[in-house]
């Protein structure tokens, strides 16, 4: 259902950001309780998620930051801080930074390579925007297929990963009617 949806990428984005049990259950609507149990039972079935979380913030107390896949780099010196507020904060910096700073790392990438590519094959489309993971192109109707696979490819295959990179096309006369 929508409801487990969302509760599930409340539970799935939380716990890798670092998210304590009490501000789970504040995002849920639940009690502290049973947010715990909601991240006992994720660490109880992806243990590699705990093992990843505890080597990162490791790592980074050792180094005095992290840094993405592409080698952009947050210093932390929250981590040495005398105050415990400061260096909880400085845990989940760490653990968000390689992962949200990867992504935006990865949507840098695609702007540039959609951007270069519009020029070369479609040079009346315009890239006007980037909300999140997403691109918003502006074209004429005729061109919104190709436009679409051009985007497509370029999101797919700007980086390679040991996983594949998807991405979805739509469009519309406007930006609603596109997420439609």
């Amino acid at each position: 259902t929508h409801e487990m949806r969302r509760r599930a990428k409340a539970v799935n984005f939380g716990i890798v950001y670092g998210i304590s049990a009490f501000s789970l259950s504040q995002d849920l609507g639940v009690t502290v309780a049973e947010a715990r149990e909601y991240m006992d039972g994720y660490f109880a079935a992806f243990p590699g998620v705990r093992h990843y979380m505890d080597e990162v913030v490791k790592k980074a107390r050792e180094t005095g930051y992290v840094e993405t896949l592409f080698h952009r780099r947050r210093d932390l010196p929250e981590l040495i801080s005398s105050n415990k507020n400061m260096q909880s904060f400085g845990e989940r910096v760490a653990l968000n930074m390689p992962i949200q700073g990867t992504a935006a790392d990865v949507m840098k990438l695609a702007m540039a390579a959609v951007w270069k590519r519009l020029r070369a094959e479609k040079p009346q489309a315009r890239l006007v925007l980037q909300v999140h993971d997403e691109l918003i192109v502006e074209c004429s109707e005729d061109e919104a297929a190709d436009v679409a696979r051009l985007l497509e490819e370029e999101m797919e295959n700007v980086v390679r990963l040991s996983v594949p990179l998807t991405a979805e096309a739509h469009w519309g006369k406007n930006w609603l009617e596109a997420k439609g």
